[in-house]
């Protein structure tokens, strides 16, 4: 069986629950993670603990927090004050949670859908996307790290081009990936709101409901947007139910053309935040 789970943000104790009560067996079944491992709630180094045990069986994106942990771990961020990364970086082996983390993927396909942490700009399909994630994560796993990580952070470019390149190509790749909501119809990035898709301010939509979209038709699954609630459709798929701010962690089964929800609560709930 296989199944697409949304952000689990450090809540361990959520994240066991999920895999005892869909039986989760690494011999057999398969898990996607679309992306905040860590980060807000109370057990991040038992989350990837956890998540590694599981080895092949489970597939990992990284998403904003993820790389928030990353840039923070290498000196390039300070910690937010509602972070909760301590564990993690004062561990032993601290330095090995990093280099996991850094090698794993923004993009994956699984079961015909193509799953990514926060969603796609309209000028890209699956394949363009899977090209592009797999660029940033050439520089998340070589020996430029701390130096990528540096030009990592900004707004800008916030306009897709094929002609992007070096630092502002990578930017928009992971700005994409980790971050969107909200676009303009030509895929111009919004970064401010981060309410539910019905309080789009005057000219923006969900990046999913941008006329003519490259992406239409391709099955997505993200997380990233608690605000915009459970979403299940044949091509369309936001599992970030926010556990960690008092709501579910929820996973959908996807093969054999099933969308079995399961769902279980946090019973360590945080302040809500971005």
């Amino acid at each position: 069986m296989i199944y697409l789970a949304g952000d689990v943000q450090g809540c361990a104790d959520a994240l066991e629950q999920l895999l005892a009560d869909i039986g989760f067996s690494p011999s057999r079944d398969r898990l996607v993670v679309l992306g905040d491992l860590v980060n807000r709630g109370p057990a991040n180094l038992a989350v990837l603990r956890r998540l590694r045990e599981l080895g092949d069986a489970a597939v990992c994106l990284l998403g904003n927090h993820d790389l928030h942990t990353l840039a923070v771990a290498h000196g390039v961020r300070a910690l937010h004050r509602n972070d909760t990364l301590g564990e993690i970086l004062a561990a032993p082996d601290a330095a090995a949670w990093v280099d996991w983390l850094r090698h794993r993927p923004l993009a994956h396909v699984e079961a015909g859908w193509l799953c990514v942490h926060a969603g796609v700009v309209p000028q890209w399909d699956a394949a363009q996307t899977l090209a592009l994630a797999a660029e940033v994560q050439a520089c998340l796993c070589g020996p430029e790290l701390e130096a990528f990580l540096q030009r990592m952070y900004g707004n800008e470019p916030a306009r897709w081009d094929d002609a992007l390149a070096g630092t502002d190509r990578l930017r928009f790749v992971v700005n994409t990936l980790t971050r969107i909501r909200f676009c303009r119809a030509d895929g111009t990035l919004d970064f401010k709101t981060k309410d539910g898709a019905a309080e789009a301010p005057p000219g923006l939509m969900p990046w999913f409901e941008v006329p003519g979209r490259r992406s239409a038709g391709e099955p997505i699954a993200f997380g990233h947007w608690s605000t915009l609630g459970l979403v299940i459709e044949p091509e369309l798929m936001a599992l970030d139910t926010g556990c960690v701010w008092g709501g579910q962690l929820s996973a959908v089964r996807v093969d054999g053309g099933r969308q079995e929800l399961v769902q279980v609560g946090c019973r360590q709930a945080q302040r809500p935040g971005a």
